[in-house]
């Protein structure tokens, strides 16, 4: 027989008030708790506390204060990863954040699901869906993703987008709920290599005075 932990992470029905859930969920907020409280007043001593928050997280990574976590635990972060101020993690289900992903401020992941039906809804029964963020993500503030999703390599969401579906990689999506506005393409590109290297150049020029 499966616990109601095993149960939540296969994406079955499980009942949310487990003892064992709840007391997973304490450990991974009280440590949270400790890191948005003491983040701008010891920063180098409370970054070590994001391996003990997460299943994992790579190198150069950095979460900004008012971080919260369901778990904490159920979520795999990759290196260089940036995310402004308010990160929700509800991650009842696994949450994959790759290689350099950046996310604007109150970005929210929601694996969490409630049943349609109000009578197994009141019931106390709900389940978990993951959701995968490929690597070069950049989601804008306010973006909410929804259980089941996957935000391809290289994609870009707009601010205030709700994601409740896959955005395919090297897409720019917009809206609630989020849609591909268009692929991003060779004209991207090179605008912005243009503007890196005006970048550069102007760096050199004062560097040379």
């Amino acid at each position: 027989m499966s616990s109601q932990k095993e149960k939540m992470l296969n994406g079955q029905l499980y009942i949310g008030n487990d003892p064992e859930l709840k007391n997973l969920s304490r450990r991974g907020r009280q440590l949270v708790d400790q890191y948005n409280s003491s983040l701008h007043f010891k920063e180098k001593e409370t970054l070590l506390l994001l391996p003990k928050i997460f299943k994992s997280i790579g190198r150069a990574s950095y979460i900004e204060k008012d971080l919260y976590v369901d778990y904490g635990s159920n979520t795999s972060i990759g290196d260089n990863f940036y995310a402004n101020t308010r990160l929700v993690l509800l991650d009842v289900a696994e949450i994959n954040i790759a290689n350099n992903v950046l996310f604007g401020p109150n970005v929210s992941l929601l694996t969490a699901g409630h049943p349609i039906d109000m009578e197994i809804r009141n019931e106390g029964l709900e389940y978990g869906l993951p959701i995968t963020i490929q690597d070069n993500v950049w989601l804008g503030g306010n973006v909410v993703v929804n259980p089941g999703v996957t935000i391809g390599t290289n994609s870009v969401v707009g601010s205030g987008a709700v994601v409740t579906k896959s955005i395919p990689s090297n897409s720019i999506a917009v809206g609630n709920p989020a849609k591909v506005l268009r692929k991003i393409d060779e004209h991207d590109r090179v605008l912005w290599r243009e503007k890196r290297e005006a970048y550069y150049s102007d760096m050199r020029a004062e560097k040379n005075g």
